[in-house]
């Protein structure tokens, strides 16, 4: 992001992502998306998968893919749909309903404090495979570009910064803490002032994800 500092979307810290663990051999017959363990019953078209940053990391929005200078968040969540799972081998399809930044701080010299960062446009599609590397692509929905506006404070009044997507961001998935990341994936500036970055860079890593539509919101593994 441009913002001389950072910012995310959500679509959305330096949340180091987890890195993409070599996915477990398949259960015969099982769908992508399952509950309580590999080859477990499979997650129902229609439930809601939840998570919550991984505990002790962050969401950052930063000014270069390497860089340490922007915003990071220490509360971050999101909730999706599954609206495909078909049977292993294959990639089940969620829709990103929501996804919330909360608790962050900027380091970007002249901004006072983050009021607020709010992922526009959704819902999303999350596309999430069990090929190699565990492949995770979220794209934008039906409303347009994934974008993000994130307000800051700064000395001289509330600046806007607006970031946006077009073609979506790559992440990955593990089933050790069962967990869905980003790491440093691009958001150019489409509108703000000049504390804003050119692009921000987004990592974020949430686990576990659960499915709060079955009993006991059990832990979401992907086979």
């Amino acid at each position: 992001m441009r913002f001389r500092r950072t910012l995310g979307t959500a679509a959305l810290a330096a949340i180091a992502l987890a890195g993409a663990a070599v996915a477990p051999a398949q259960a015969a017959g099982s769908a992508v998306l399952t509950t309580g363990s590999l080859g477990g019953p499979a997650v129902a078209v229609g439930d809601t998968l939840t998570a919550s940053l991984v505990s002790g990391t962050y969401a950052t929005f930063y000014n270069s893919s390497t860089g340490t200078s922007g915003i990071k968040c220490a509360s971050s969540g999101f909730s999706a749909t599954v609206t495909a799972n078909p049977t292993a081998p294959g990639s089940a399809v969620e829709q990103l309903n929501a996804q919330t930044f909360g608790s962050c701080t900027s380091n970007v010299l002249g901004v006072t404090g983050v009021k607020s960062i709010t992922v526009n446009n959704l819902p999303f599609t999350n596309t999430v495979g069990d090929g190699p590397g565990n492949p995770v692509a979220l794209t934008p929905g039906a409303a347009g570009a994934m974008k993000t506006t994130v307000v800051l404070n700064t000395v001289l009044g509330s600046v806007n910064c607006v970031y946006q997507n077009t073609t979506g961001i790559a992440g990955t998935t593990s089933n050790t803490g069962n967990t869905i990341g980003f790491s440093a994936q691009p958001f150019s500036l489409l509108s703000g002032s000049g504390l804003c970055f050119s692009t921000g860079y987004f990592s974020a890593t949430y686990g576990p994800v659960t499915d709060t539509s079955a009993a006991g919101s059990p832990l979401v593994f992907v086979n």
